[in-house]
């Protein structure tokens, strides 16, 4: 079930958050910071794992919630070392991607709204001094 006139509506459900996903994803496996904090061996679990969760918090289907429980970011998040630069890296990559999306299928104020949740999320994360 989604929300009504959510953002994950207006822009595409599903498909859109796949895209801004597999752009990030598609960067990951050789970015020397945050390449070794993922399994080689679920990289796309990891990256189906935030397609749901993207899409659940702009008001798709709970699917993180009914495959994962309830999402705890920084829990799920504690083993793996974020500092600055883990952060700095996570947000170039994630930019890059949802620059390769137009802007026909991600509006300018949908993309801004989306970015900023990048920032916040990714600030939250931090868990190791530099």
């Amino acid at each position: 079930m989604t929300t009504p006139g959510s953002v994950y509506e207006a822009i595409g459900g599903m498909p859109t958050f796949r895209k801004i996903v597999s752009g990030f994803y598609a960067q990951v496996p050789d970015d020397d910071i945050l390449g070794p904090m993922y399994p080689e061996d679920d990289m796309a679990g990891a990256e189906e794992r935030l397609a749901w969760f993207l899409s659940q918090y702009w008001g798709g289907p709970p699917l993180f919630n009914e495959n994962r429980g309830a999402p705890r970011m920084r829990l799920r998040h504690a083993k793996f070392p974020i500092d600055m630069a883990a952060h700095d890296r996570w947000l170039e990559l994630m930019k890059n991607s949802l620059d390769q999306i137009d802007e026909e299928t991600l509006p300018q104020a949908y993309r801004q709204m989306i970015w900023q949740h990048m920032n916040q999320l990714a600030g939250m994360l931090i868990n190791k001094a530099p």
